[in-house]
């Protein structure tokens, strides 16, 4: 018998747009196994391997037993270790009913969004935005509203933009600094304003994606939890993928207040239950430990982002800042739009992703599924050599456009 796609198919996932990271790393794979030596600058994971002392822990977890269900919302151990994390880093106090550990912090950000999100509500989503929020926050039956920034602003909104996009309707702000994907980091001034702004409102949920914490260049993570009167209306999400280059690990948490966590818990419950026993384990040790390894992989990326700002602008036309976290570099390619090497023509920031992959074998992800069209978003999470060459590739490819 012969199915119908769009009638098997649900509309909330026919209308669900594939992940672009995701998209462009698999492109970027089917090339390479063609036997093209492709550099794949598209997905967002540490190069670095899991600190020992992480891996020995979870090899010590199994080897004591720890093999079993946990808790849905986490096992106290870890919850124990969040607490003490979030008062060394960021000064605040949570009980463990505060917290919810996840497969990921990406889960709890879907946690947090099922939680909270009815037909119609409205969730202001601060541009250039991490490509999940807008889905996740649509699949919820919400309607994403888009603020947005560009580079002369540092990609980051003001509190006057989200001051005019408030209205009845919203009930919830996601955003997240350090920034995926641009590396913009908000200032504890910045935030500030923007929740003096936000707590005049009634009944709104602030998502502070707070994932890569660690791989920040400036002086101290800020995060809009610490402003007085916010941690009450506000779910910190975090993680253990990029601070601890965890990513295989699955492993993320929300703090928040009791009555959201009570409502992640129950929706994961309903979902994937606990997170893997061993790993949680792990994850307490690393919160616990010499950070050091952290502190070289951040220093490592400092230097990698200096590198690829000094090699980019050698390319004519590009306009590029100086993030100041994450890794990614999210430079402005309009220069290019309309412009032709005689076979192809680049008019969008689709084209140039697509181009730069057949063309330069280097993989890039457009600007237009992170809400900036005239971008691209460029990970360093690679060596210097593979950076430096994938580089000199973009500007040998680009040298033919006219």
């Amino acid at each position: 018998m012969a199915f119908d796609l769009k009638i098997m198919v649900a509309d909330k996932i026919q209308e669900m747009t594939e992940s672009a990271t995701i998209r462009m790393a698999q492109k970027a794979r089917e090339l390479a196994s063609k036997g093209v030596n492709v550099i794949s600058l598209s997905l967002g994971e540490p190069d670095f391997d899991t600190p020992e002392h992480i891996k020995d822990a979870a090899i010590d977890g199994l080897h004591k037993g720890m093999t079993k269900y946990t808790p849905v919302s986490g096992t106290l151990e870890l919850k124990n270790a969040i607490i003490r994390k979030m008062k060394r880093d960021s000064g605040l106090d949570y009980q463990g009913n505060q917290i919810v550990i996840s497969n990921g912090a990406k889960q709890s950000i879907f946690n947090i969004c099922t939680a909270v999100i009815d037909p119609g509500d409205e969730v202001i989503i601060f541009a250039p935005y991490w490509v999940s929020y807008y889905e996740i926050v649509k699949f919820c039956h919400g309607t994403p509203v888009i603020v947005s920034a560009g580079i002369e602003d540092e990609f980051k909104v003001s509190a006057a933009q989200v001051a005019a996009a408030i209205t009845e309707r919203t009930r919830m702000v996601i955003f997240s600094s350090p920034c995926n994907p641009t590396g913009s980091v908000f200032t504890t001034d910045e935030l500030a304003a923007i929740a003096d702004v936000i707590k005049t409102h009634d009944n709104i949920v602030v998502v502070s994606d707070e994932i890569y914490e660690y791989i920040n260049f400036q002086s101290k993570h800020a995060s809009i939890a610490s402003v007085p009167g916010m941690q009450e209306i506000t779910a910190v999400v975090n993680g253990f993928s990029k601070g601890f280059s965890m990513t295989g690990w699955r492993l993320g948490f929300m703090a928040g207040p009791a009555w959201l966590a009570s409502a992640c818990d129950k929706v994961q419950g309903q979902v994937t239950s606990g997170a893997a026993s061993f790993s949680q384990h792990a994850a307490a040790v690393g919160l616990d430990s010499d950070m050091s390894p952290t502190v070289e992989m951040t220093r490592a990326f400092q230097k990698r982002r200096d590198l690829v700002i000094e090699q980019l602008k050698q390319i004519p036309g590009l306009i590029v800042n100086n993030p100041q976290g994450a890794f990614y570099v999210f430079p402005d390619v309009s220069f290019y739009f309309g412009k032709s090497d005689g076979t192809n023509t680049i008019q969008n920031a689709d084209d140039f992703s697509e181009i730069m992959l057949a063309e330069a074998h280097v993989g890039l992800v457009s600007g237009s599924a992170f809400g900036a069209d005239q971008c691209i978003r460029i990970s360093y999470a690679a060596s210097e050599e593979d950076l430096t060459e994938a580089i000199k590739r973009l500007k040998n490819c680009l040298s033919k456009f006219k």
